[in-house]
């Protein structure tokens, strides 16, 4: 399956949002499409090749939309149009887009109420003040003249996209406000020939109040998204490079891997990279959320965007563009912003049958009205109303901008939504299944203690095999050795959960835990009572046998993070029953368990068992696994809800539902609040669209409402969903 994105400009309302999809979706190859009203971007995946112009064809035919942009995902063969894909990438990302859709609306509506006070003088002068400024039927070419740029030209875009939608069967909210204003204004020329009244001004004012309030929704919605944007505005534009010898200052965008940079005090660092000489604290706030600097000196790894502190650091490029972790970031919230939730499933299909079923019952109102009332200009009055008022945009905007808000918190504080239905999960979990090293703990074991007649001889072996293991209890004893030369190793085996074995000089050497000795049928008798006692005070127990008989033990102990007690307390609090997994002794898991304030401990669970005490508990209840996201990746996908802790540029994207820069458990009890807040705005966004439409619609019909006042109070209820979205920032995590 391939990926692409395409960005469309045209997209004001949840049946666009709809209408596009279905059309994507008959395209020839096409798998899926996932289009986003508010980025206005649409995610397809296919299969085999894709034709470019049935892509157009089919979102340009169905109404007023044009593609900007088609971009490939992992296909360097394929070009933006004109070449612009970076600079038009950079407006989308920076918010220039954004501006420049505002800026339109908000010259519209200048022009379009310019034009519409003179008309509602000419209208209401007589009513309010009971002067007749111009004779009747002057008064009524008049509004028909001014009212016919408002409509026509200012509100051009929306009456094509309406009627080009109608042809093809495609509903949307232009094609309502096209009815309703056209219908309005074309009643000013029926009264030279029929007795009814004229709605004209009436349609001019309606077309005025829309454009105000697609005006006021399109800066709601920037704001929706401002969290995120400024995180990316924090981004270097320069970069200071060491090239022949000579420093030189070049765009971001002229980075290559492997440049070295150099970064002064006060500096941004350009992009992600590693230290290869200097010492320094780097404010990496931006992308954890933590307001403590971080020491870096060298070998340490740099994210781009953070800020150098006090020191001069040479910093070698090691990820540029799209590879580096902001650009992840970018990735991850804009598609968590635009996934749907379940709860999201029946808002859509309500919108998918709404401007048909508003078309019946226009037809109905008018029918309804003349029957009983015989009055042509109340009967019209009230379809108009019907028309203008029945709007599905509060219901499209709900979700999405509660989303959007969330996330872009979320991403501020260090928490990355990758799956927007995890918000809606997340409510419901009753479990909170905690890995122990590198979630409770800091995953950075130290050797504690050593029990051996030869200490030296013990060392030597052990950090000999343990240099060609990755784990970090190899690390750990490789660095407590610090030796100068390694002893030859041959027939090296890593024995998962258990530890490894190689031979050395012959000699068949291995480490591990009490089972891996068991299952090589070593005697542990002089060794017991040292065991039990490294393991009570909650040392994970290393035995190393050399030709079949145990040598020595090696004692390791991995300090549990600062805040995991102080969180673990929270999640408590919030009514979840919390347990630790972990691979080591059931003594010493529950020694860390007791330090931590846990009572339920799962032990002695190998990698590849740990999805499986998932799907046991999850016939209790909802469970979220809380792992480091790399060797905890089948628990996390297992799980209801999976977060995956991770640090910087190391961090496990594809793992988690939701992701952890900060890689600290109290991001798990911001990342629960933070969903819950979310979900409790969309169920009020949801609810608010849901009640506006049931109560305005009824009102419309029985002819209680104005048609100006419709259209006035169907912007309003698209302004209320975005406004109450926005009210999210104040939740405190």
């Amino acid at each position: 399956m391939k990926k692409l994105t395409i960005d469309i400009d045209g997209m004001h309302c949840a049946s666009c949002q709809l209408n596009i999809t279905k059309s994507l979706k008959k395209v020839k190859n096409v798998k899926n499409a996932d289009v986003q009203l508010l980025s206005k971007k649409a995610y397809v995946d296919y299969e085999n090749n894709i034709d470019e112009k049935e892509l157009r064809k089919a979102v340009e035919k169905i109404g007023n939309y044009k593609i900007k942009n088609i971009s490939y995902e992992n296909h360097s063969e394929h070009y933006h149009e004109n070449s612009t894909m970076k600079h038009e990438d950079h407006d989308h990302h920076s918010g220039t887009a954004e501006k420049s859709e505002i800026n339109m609306w908000k010259k519209k509506l200048v022009w379009a109420w310019i034009i519409t006070i003179p008309i509602a003088i000419l209208m209401f002068s007589e009513r309010l003040l009971g002067i007749e400024l111009l004779p009747k039927e002057l008064s009524t070419r008049v509004i028909l003249i001014l009212a016919f740029p408002v409509i026509f030209i200012l509100g051009w875009s929306t009456i094509k996209g309406g009627f080009k939608g109608i042809i093809r069967l495609y509903f949307n909210m232009d094609l309502l406000i096209s009815l309703g204003t056209i219908i309005a204004y074309l009643s000013g020329i029926a009264t030279f020939f029929l007795p009814v009244k004229d709605y004209s001004g009436v349609a001019a004012m309606i077309m005025a109040i829309f454009l105000t309030g697609k005006y006021i929704e399109a800066k709601a919605r920037g704001k929706a998204g401002e969290e995120i944007r400024k995180l990316l505005e924090l981004g270097a534009k320069k970069a200071t490079v060491l090239r022949n010898n000579k420093e030189i200052t070049i765009d971001i965008s002229e980075i290559k891997l492997g440049d070295i940079l150099i970064v002064k005090p006060g500096e941004k660092i350009p992009t992600d990279g590693i230290v290869v000489k200097g010492e320094s604290s780097v404010d990496e706030s931006m992308v954890t959320g933590e307001s403590i600097p971080v020491e870096k000196s060298k070998n340490s790894n740099v994210i781009g965007a953070t800020v150098n502190q006090d020191g001069i650091l040479y910093i070698k490029a090691t990820k540029i563009g799209k590879d580096t972790f902001l650009a992840h970031i970018i990735k991850l919230v804009e598609e968590a912003q635009g996934s749907k939730i379940p709860i999201q499933e029946f808002a859509d299909r309500v919108t998918n049958i709404f401007v048909p079923s508003v078309l019946v019952i226009t037809l109905l109102t008018f029918l309804g009205w003349i029957y009983f009332t015989s009055n042509i200009a109340n009967s019209l009055a009230a379809a108009i109303s019907v028309l203008v008022i029945a709007c599905p945009c509060a219901l499209g905007l709900a979700t999405p901008t509660a989303l959007m808000v969330g996330s872009g918190m979320g991403a501020k504080n260090g928490i990355l939504i990758r799956k927007g239905e995890a918000i809606q999960t997340m409510k419901e979990i009753k479990y909170i299944i905690l890995d122990k090293t590198g979630t409770i703990t800091k995953g950075k074991p130290e050797v504690k203690e050593i029990f051996s007649e030869n200490k030296q001889h013990l060392l030597e072996i052990a950090a000999s095999l343990e240099k060609l293991s990755q784990h970090p209890i190899a690390r750990a004893i490789v660095e407590e050795a610090n030796l100068k030369k390694y002893k030859s190793v041959r027939e090296f085996k890593t024995l998962g959960g258990r530890g490894i074995e190689g031979k050395i000089e012959a000699k068949r050497v291995a480490i591990g835990n009490t089972k891996l000795m068991q299952d090589i049928k070593i005697p542990l008798e002089k060794f017991t009572k040292k065991i039990n006692e490294f393991e009570s005070n909650g040392l994970t127990t290393m035995i190393v046998s050399e030709n079949s008989k145990a040598i020595g033990i090696i004692g390791v102990a991995d300090a549990v993070k600062d805040d995991s007690k102080k969180a673990i307390k929270q999640l408590k609090d919030m009514k979840l029953e919390v347990i630790m997994i972990t691979g080591d002794n059931e003594r010493t898991a529950k020694a860390i368990a007791k330090e931590v304030g846990i009572k339920e401990v799962m032990a002695n669970v190998l990698p590849e068992d740990k999805s499986k005490k998932v799907e046991e508990l999850q016939k209790k209840g909802m469970v979220a696994f809380v792992g480091d996201g790399i060797n905890d990746a089948p628990a996390l996908k297992q799980s209801n809800v999976g977060i995956a802790m991770g640090t910087g540029t190391d961090i496990a994207i594809e793992s988690g539902d939701i992701v952890l820069a900060k890689g600290s458990l109290e991001g798990v009890v911001q990342a629960i609040n933070l969903s819950k807040a979310t979900f409790g705005k969309i169920k009020q966004n949801l609810f608010w669209a849901f009640a506006y439409n049931t109560i305005a619609i009824p009102v419309a019909i029985a002819g209680f409402l104005h048609p100006a006042i419709a259209e006035l109070a169907m912007a309003l209820s698209s302004i209320t969903v975005v406004g109450n979205a926005n009210l999210l920032r104040r939740k405190k995590l």
